[in-house]
């Protein structure tokens, strides 16, 4: 028998933890630090439960009011941190819930021992079909269903008898039965959940089945008081510790070349990139090697480093280097003394302007075509010759161009590019062409080991030819998460094959939602059906398989006639918050610009709430009770109980300038919403127009 003892701690009892009152936390928090030292100590008082489904299962005396409960297993010295509630429910609790190990998977699992399914009554003549019939009992639980769950199981006849059952399944169970009902066969099932189990199981040895990364997605074995300490004090953060193991697989080991990683929102991709990140860190960098973490924009390479910060080490962190790759092209620039101001699509207007008015056209083009034009056609093709454009692909432009007119348009661009240079100016995507050339020409030697890029997606063909060349091809090179549905900045859409990136065999999909509920998550896909989003390598892409396994309130609507009204249902609603001791930090007030914010900042400050207003250049961290405001491009990314998006009004929520030509409907508004990903557990839509006309909602 081992000797050693070791104290793990499930992902439920983190949940059942941060619904404690401040005031429990700390005494549980107490309880915890001394149980995990030594969990024999005759202080800790364990007591039997009468009728419970687990008779491994103890309870343990917090105070006077709240009990513990703990899996305490006759054989080795395991034991376990299942639930913190006040005694009647902990007592509940553990009466309803069994701890197994999977014989099939050699998961620990958490379940409810009696899943009630309703059931129509069939005539004696009807023959009964349910779902999983074509499923052997083995394989069941091969995909996640506990043995004493088969039963109950075996009823569920439709898709709606699982939704209803899957709070009472362990997570992988639940997702196991989605994707095969989603029309995956069972092999793909396994292969998806990474559930291939080689040897034999022992279900009486929770030792070795907490070693198992089937295991490992909703326990963890507390090494240390500190990082106890660390968990305690981010209850909620639950990536920090828990991964699935289809997103551990990806986490961990060495890849033979680039790997890609699309996933819908939710589903962990920024997670899997940040511990795949500290993997790196700890096992492939030597002295005076790095890590470069980059992604699109300013605000979420400052929130990924915050992150980062809270799952590696210091001596981890200072192999990593995180920073928006506008950012690190413009520090690279300036130390080779370029001589030009690097400017955005959008700051060029002005000489497009001039470029035309210089030019006899002999086509009635707008302007708007040639901003297009050299956006979607001539930039990502790195087109600089007339010849060159003559051979120039345009596929998915709607004005057709033959070659004659292309000799027509050409001297516009020419001219343009002339009227930068003049000025000294080059926009971003010429400037990532100029350090790929510096790279190449003077054969540069960059410290980096591997470059991990987030939110892909808004990257632009150029920017994927310049990190090509930030570290050579071969082992863990790179590491590239997004989701097309998620496109906010009207990029182009990249084939990363066109751009030396060799992903083929290297390609997974997260198909997971952990953030948001099912029905956030059914609303946000229904407002996207018919899309056509492409998978960042000239494929297509899809959500047929997206599914969250959490359920909630389906989001709520609101309209008011002006934003006084607003402000002051907000106000209302915040004082109802602080009254049920919610904690506001958890909230964000979300609007398309600063300037909507104004309003609701000035009725917070009024009726003496507190609120803290995320700014671009820092990260959030949480630490003040207070209600956080944001625009809605500084959230993306970000994570919180409830969020109002506020102000989401006709021609302001999208700007009306940016969807000409895409009718005018709240249809527009909602999806550009939900593909920035901001819905957690509970959304509030609170819909006016200033001028108090008649709005007509979506539903």
């Amino acid at each position: 028998m081992n000797s050693i003892v070791k104290v793990a701690i499930s992902s439920d009892f983190f949940t059942s933890f941060s619904r404690l009152p401040k005031v429990q936390q700390g005494k549980v928090s107490k309880f915890i630090t001394n149980f995990q030292k030594n969990p024999r100590n005759h202080s800790v008082n364990y007591e039997k439960i009468m009728d419970a489904a687990d008779l491994n299962m103890r309870s343990v005396r917090i105070d006077n009011t709240y009990r513990g409960i703990v899996l305490k297993p006759k054989a080795g010295n395991v034991y376990v941190l299942l639930w913190v509630d006040h005694h009647d429910e902990a007592y509940l609790w553990a009466k309803r819930h069994r701890c197994d190990i999977n014989s099939q998977t050699g998961a620990i699992q958490i379940f409810e021992s009696q899943i009630q399914i309703d059931i129509v009554e069939k005539t004696s003549d009807e023959k009964v079909t349910t779902l999983f019939d074509n499923l052997k009992d083995r394989e069941l639980m091969h995909i996640g269903v506990p043995e004493a769950l088969l039963p109950q199981v075996r009823k569920i006849e439709s898709e709606n008898d699982l939704d209803r059952a899957s709070d009472k399944l362990p997570i992988e169970a639940y997702e196991g039965l989605f994707l095969f009902l989603a029309g995956a066969s069972y092999e793909e099932v396994i292969k998806e959940q990474e559930l291939v189990l080689t040897t034999e199981v022992d279900t009486n040895d929770f030792s070795a089945a907490l070693e198992r990364m089937t295991s490992r997605s909703s326990f963890v074995v507390v090494a240390n008081e500190l990082e106890l300490a660390e968990m305690l004090s981010a209850p909620l953060d639950r990536w920090r510790v828990f991964l699935h193991p289809s997103q551990r697989r990806l986490v961990e080991g060495d890849k033979n070349g680039a790997v890609r990683v699309l996933g819908g929102a939710g589903t962990g991709k920024t997670v899997v990139a940040m511990h795949r990140a500290k993997w790196l860190a700890k096992n492939s960098c030597d002295e005076n090697q790095k890590i470069l973490f980059t992604t699109f924009t300013r605000n979420l390479a400052i929130d990924i480093a915050a992150n980062l910060a809270a799952i590696c080490s210091a001596e981890e962190m200072a192999k990593i280097e995180v920073v928006n790759l506008d950012r690190w092209v413009g520090q690279y620039l300036r130390q080779r003394k370029y001589d030009y101001e690097i400017i955005y699509p959008n700051d060029g207007k002005g000489y497009w302007g001039k470029a035309l008015d210089l030019m006899h056209l002999e086509l009635n083009l707008p302007e708007v075509f040639y901003q297009e034009e050299w956006q979607k056609v001539i930039q990502p093709q790195s087109i600089e010759t007339l010849e060159q454009y003559k051979r120039a692909t345009r596929l998915g432009r709607g004005t057709r161009l033959g070659r004659a007119d292309r000799i027509k348009v050409w001297p516009v661009f020419e001219e343009y590019r002339n009227l930068l240079t003049q000025n000294r100016k080059r926009e971003v995507d010429d400037a990532y062409r100029d350090v790929s050339a510096l790279l190449r020409e003077g054969n540069a030697v960059l410290p980096y080991v591997a470059v991990l890029v987030d939110e892909a997606q808004d990257m632009s063909t150029q920017a994927f030819n310049l990190i090509r060349n930030l570290v050579p091809e071969g082992k863990n090179d790179l590491f590239i998460v997004g989701d097309g549905h998620q496109r906010i900045y009207g990029r182009n859409k990249v084939v990363l094959s066109h751009c030396g990136i060799n992903i083929r065999g290297r390609s997974r999909k997260l198909k997971i939602n952990y953030r948001t509920t099912e029905e956030i998550r059914k609303l946000a896909v229904s407002l996207l059906n018919g899309c056509l989003i492409d998978d960042l390598d000239g494929g297509s892409d899809d959500n047929k398989a997206f599914r969250s396994l959490t359920h909630g309130t389906p989001p709520l609507f609101e309209q008011f006639s002006d934003s006084q009204e607003q402000a002051d249902f907000i106000v209302e609603y915040l004082k109802n918050c602080q009254a049920a001791e919610k904690l506001l930090s958890q909230l964000c007030i979300v609007a398309r610009t600063k300037y909507e914010l104004q309003d609701v900042k000035e009725a917070l400050d009024a009726n003496g709430i507190n609120y803290v207003q995320i700014q671009p250049d820092h990260s959030d961290h949480g630490d003040v009770d207070a209600v956080r405001l944001a625009t809605m491009h500084r959230v993306k990314g970000l994570e919180f109980e409830e969020v109002i998006l506020a102000s989401v009004n006709d021609r302001l929520c999208p700007l009306a300038k940016n969807v000409e030509g895409r009718g005018d409907g709240v249809e527009i508004v909602l999806a550009d919403l939900v593909r920035q990903s901001y819905w957690n557990s509970y959304c509030y839509a609170r819909l006016y127009r200033r001028n108090n006309a008649e709005y007509h909602f979506w539903s």
